[in-house]
């Protein structure tokens, strides 16, 4: 049985990046995108360096296709775990460097990547509550590689009036065909180059601030104060789970 699942894996690590790859496009080339703070991303762009983009774990898929391709090209940090091979796959098939680890697994290591990354130019994308949660919360990863590398902070939300929410800790959403969708960039933020630990969390408070300030102001456009209320998203049609 170990045989045929490895075996399995194999074939299904082969096929679904190049899958996942054409039904993204097709999806999101049916979206309507309006795209807020866009005066912020432009700033951090004219940049000499290259910025952070962190976002929350609920929005992965649509931040990821809609960062991609842009300006000096894209790095991410990516679970060490089986399941996150795939990710890995797809992200690269998309064009995004991954860089493997977590925070219980790998986590140092990738930041030093990441690190490595943002130093040849790259621009690194950073999901701020991690791939384990507590949802909407801050980790410190974002923080310590701004810290390191002197990289502004980019927040980022999305918010999308119909979509498929799944069953999982933060209900990742992934937006209905001709959906349309709101792209949010906040006031960018520098982290102090020597920052101790009271710093540290004072920025990473910060940033969770911002992040659910800016997650609040995506969903009120669509008349809702969040995306991962079941009941009340069946009640409007909006948004149904997987």
């Amino acid at each position: 049985m170990a045989v045929k699942s490895g075996f399995l894996y194999k074939i299904l690590l082969a096929i679904v990046p190049h899958l996942y790859a054409a039904l993204s496009w097709l999806l999101f080339a049916t979206c309507r995108i309006r795209v807020h703070g866009g005066e912020n991303l432009a700033r951090c762009e004219a940049g000499t360096k290259p910025f952070v983009g962190v976002f929350w774990h609920y929005s992965v898929f649509t931040a990821v296709e809609l960062i991609r391709g842009r300006g000096r090209g894209w790095g991410a940090m990516v679970s060490a775990s089986q399941d996150g091979e795939f990710v890995a796959r797809i992200l690269t098939r998309q064009g995004v460097v991954a860089v493997r680890g977590s925070r219980n697994r790998g986590g140092f290591s990738a930041l030093k990547g990441l690190i490595g990354l943002l130093r040849q130019g790259y621009n690194a994308a950073i999901v701020g509550d991690g791939s384990q949660g507590p949802a909407r919360v801050m980790q410190a990863g974002a923080i310590l590689l701004a810290g390191k590398s002197g990289a502004p902070i980019l927040p980022m939300a999305v918010a999308v009036d119909r979509y498929w929410a799944f069953r999982s800790w933060d209900r990742t959403l992934l937006p209905k065909p001709f959906a349309r969708l709101g792209l949010w960039y906040g006031e960018p933020m520098m982290v102090p180059e020597k920052a101790d630990p009271q710093a540290i969390e004072q920025c990473r408070l910060e940033m969770e601030h911002r992040l659910n300030c800016l997650y609040a102001k995506a969903w009120s456009e669509f008349g809702r104060d969040g995306h991962d209320g079941a009941v009340r998203s069946r009640r409007s049609g909006r948004g149904d789970s997987l």
